[in-house]
This record gives C-alpha cells, structure tokens and sequence, in this order.
C-alpha cells in the first residue's frame, strides 16, 4: 500500500511508474541468467532467473524469480589437515584426503579410521 491509502493492485502499469517515481523507487531489470546464494549449509542455484533491482532512496532490493535447485556444501580440506593425516596414520596423500572427507574433516576420526581403531 502506498501512502494516502493508494492500492497499487487496482492501478494499470502506467499509473503505477509514475507513482514510483514520484516516491524516488526506480526499478531495473538485471540481465542474469543464473543466481547463486552461498550459504554454510551449500547453496541455492536460480537458473534460469529473472531478477529485478528496486532502488529506494540509494538501498536495493532484489527480487529473483527462477527454479531453484539446492546444493550442499563442498568440503574445503586443507593440506596442513591432510600432511597431519599422512604423517599420524602412515598412508598416501589420497587415503589421507578420502578419509578426512568420509569423516567431515574431523582429523582424529581419520586417524582412527585409517588405524583400524574406529
């Protein structure tokens, strides 16, 4: 609801660019083919997306319309984990890497699991 008690659902297209402009809302279509929101959990992929900018008064908003599809999160080891791994458990860079990820990067778990004690 705009102010003054003005229903922009009741207006035609015209009527309603103007109003926005009157209040200093400006609106642009981006040219986006794919939008990608990463988070901790992984990562949410809008493709293809349609995405429009609403600048009011110098902050924006942006509305994405699109199919989503979710993603989890990739795994960063690190390689100081993995020489850990190597060294504690006696195994190739490879077993020390696989098992780091079987165990979701816990280092002690790998050891364990590599030792035959998990």
């Amino acid at each position: 609801m705009f102010p003054g008690g003005i229903n922009p659902r009741n207006m035609d297209p015209k009527t309603m660019q103007r109003l926005m402009h009157q209040f200093g809302i400006k609106n642009q279509e981006i040219d986006a083919e794919r939008v990608i929101i990463e988070g901790k959990g992984g990562r949410i992929v809008i493709e293809p997306a349609s995405v429009t900018a609403i600048d009011f008064g110098g902050r924006k908003t942006y509305t994405v319309v699109g199919e989503e599809r979710r993603e989890q999160a990739e795994q960063r080891i690190s390689e100081d984990d993995i020489e850990m791994v190597v060294k504690q458990a006696g195994v190739t860079k490879k077993k020390a890497e696989a098992a780091l990820r079987k165990n979701e990067g816990d280092i002690a778990g790998a050891i364990l699991e590599l030792k035959g004690e998990k």
